[in-house]
């Protein structure tokens, strides 16, 4: 199999291809918040939810349902931000997995991506990681 990357080249698409399989397990998973809701577990994510308060009308009572799944719509999601963060992580997520399988088909095709391509594009992984860093230290 001829290579367009050298072994730094090789590490790096296996680690970006790693990472964006674990961005995305972590968009997909409803776990961002974990809590309790009329003594039961609850979590959401952007646009999952497992345990979730229901009004039972037949009852008139709010009841918990056990059971993880999407929002109806995505105007049922909770609030615009939440709205916004599924978009843009999404987005994300998907950007990220087109850079890793590019750069790991790099692996298999010779001069599919250059020296200066493969420098600038860690490189925009490195600041990208490190502007999400900074954000969730309150920098």
């Amino acid at each position: 199999m001829a290579s367009s990357l050298t072994c730094a080249g090789v590490v790096w698409a296996f680690l970006s291809f790693l990472c964006a399989a674990a961005s995305c397990v972590g968009f997909f998973m409803p776990y961002w918040l974990l809590g309790s809701q009329l003594e039961k577990s609850v979590s959401f994510g952007t646009f999952r939810r497992c345990s979730y308060p229901v009004r039972d009308e037949s009852r008139q009572m709010t009841v918990m349902v056990e059971q993880c799944g999407r929002y109806a719509s995505f105007q049922a999601i909770p609030s615009a931000e939440w709205r916004i963060c599924t978009v843009v992580t999404g987005l994300g997520c998907g950007l990220l997995l087109l850079v890793a399988l590019t750069a790991l088909m790099g692996c298999c095709v010779s001069e599919l991506i250059s020296r200066t391509v493969g420098r600038v594009a860690g490189g925009i992984q490195f600041l990208g990681g490190k502007c999400s860093c900074g954000q969730g230290m309150g920098m």
